[in-house]
């Protein structure tokens, strides 16, 4: 059984399943420097999730409850604005299915594999303090960011279902974002790169080439802090060889948006998100609601 099966993926810590084409507007966004977030998430999703698609598993229907915590901090790196963020998730799910005739369901809870990122705005978004910043009006930025998600999160290499990977992830993300009036448009390019899990599925030896993925959005800015962003994703590639040998399981997948986003006191916003995933050729296939509650102090808030 061992050479049909390839990767079960991790669960997502930024609140939206599928991890290849992750849809989250105003990445690229300037903020005063020493500015802090803290995020709290709760998102429900729905269908394929957390499989890789070269696992033949059939009828899959997988339900999942994800609690994320977040920490964001605004920062001054050689004169440019950055983030440094953190994310770890907890997850409750139940998932039915067969493998081979065999029955795969499981149900777990526990924690995934955190994430840790730094983002670099390189044009276009100079580091600056709270009094300087009303002088400051965004046109055109260009960022890049790189993200690791290390393997501490729940796995038992006998089951093939997990919240963690038990491998170590990379993503590298370049970015661009554009003002026009009220309109925001951001287009995104991410590469991740995996690295090997020697002991996945009964002691197999899992590698994955390359994901990449493209992502845009279109926001609208309105009076009083409120916006809605329209969002799009596209992954491609990420196929996996177990023990050396090279599985057709190339991954082809959009995935689709909407946000919104509403300030309900001063410091403190909420967002709303739904998103849904349509596969062509191999990926995830779910719809997903995900709630958030954002804080934000220091750097003059």
């Amino acid at each position: 059984m061992r050479w049909l099966v390839c990767v079960a993926v991790a669960l997502h810590l930024a609140a939206h399943s599928g991890r290849g084409q992750e849809l989250e507007p105003r990445a690229l966004t300037n903020v005063p420097v020493g500015t802090n977030f803290v995020a709290l998430v709760y998102a429900y999703a729905q269908g394929n999730i957390l499989l890789d698609p070269a696992i033949p598993v059939e009828d899959l229907d997988s339900k999942l409850h994800t609690f994320v915590g977040a920490y964001i901090r605004a920062l001054d790196f050689f004169g440019l604005s950055g983030k440094l963020d953190v994310t770890v998730p907890f997850a409750g799910g139940d998932w039915e299915g067969r493998l081979e005739g065999v029955d795969t369901t499981r149900s777990v809870t526990g924690f995934g594999d955190p994430r840790f990122r730094l983002s670099l705005n390189l044009v276009g978004a100079p580091a600056l303090r709270a009094a300087e910043f009303p002088g400051y009006k965004q046109k055109t930025i260009v960022g890049a960011s790189l993200q690791v998600i290390a393997p501490l999160g729940q796995y038992d290499s006998s089951r093939l279902l997990n919240l963690g990977s038990n491998r170590w992830t990379f993503r590298a993300q370049f970015g661009v974002s554009h003002v026009v009036g009220p309109w925001t448009f951001e287009a995104l390019a991410a590469t991740w790169f995996f690295m090997e899990n020697s002991n996945f599925f009964g002691d197999a030896r899992l590698e994955q080439k390359p994901l990449l993925a493209g992502k845009l959005h279109v926001i609208r800015s309105f009076p009083k802090g409120f916006w809605l962003a329209l969002d799009g994703g596209y992954g491609y590639g990420g196929r996996t060889i177990i023990d050396g040998v090279e599985r057709e399981t190339r991954i082809s997948t959009f995935r689709f948006g909407l946000t919104f986003a509403a300030p309900i006191a001063r410091s403190h916003t909420v967002r709303l998100t739904a998103v849904s995933g349509a596969r062509v050729e191999r990926g995830a296939d779910f719809d997903a609601l995900r709630l958030s509650y954002q804080y934000r102090w220091g750097g003059g808030s």
